[in-house]
């Protein structure tokens, strides 16, 4: 994974999981990585491995069980929250470049409805 400079590593290691989560990659219930391992494959300090865990935790997108491990929630409705908030970021994105662009809302749309009827 390439990592921004603007954004704290931690924060994009996060999204990424929360990615992972939303688009089936990660199943609700699943046993993630230890922190070692988390460390590992995102190649970030051990300690910033337990600090994603943490965040996420007080986030609530996943639980420790004493001596089992770190699991993904099971809570759907957290999953479906997850989702509308990484679609709405996408959007606010997109929004705030097509108007740095010059696009009026009408042309944002019509931009999209072409770019669906490419394929």
């Amino acid at each position: 994974m390439e990592f921004k400079a603007n954004v704290p590593i931690y924060v994009q290691v996060i999204n990424d999981i929360k990615k992972q989560i939303v688009c089936g990659r990660i199943e609700l219930g699943e046993k993630l990585p230890s922190t070692r391992e988390l460390a590992v494959r995102y190649q970030v300090n051990p300690n910033t491995a337990v600090r994603i865990y943490n965040e996420m935790e007080l986030e609530g997108i996943c639980f420790t069980k004493r001596g089992l491990g770190t699991f993904v929630t099971e809570d759907k409705a957290m999953y479906e929250s997850m989702k509308k908030e990484m679609a709405q970021v996408r959007i606010e994105e997109y929004v705030l470049e097509m108007k740095e662009l010059g696009y009026t809302k009408e042309n944002m749309i019509r931009a999209v409805e072409d770019y669906f009827e490419r394929g």
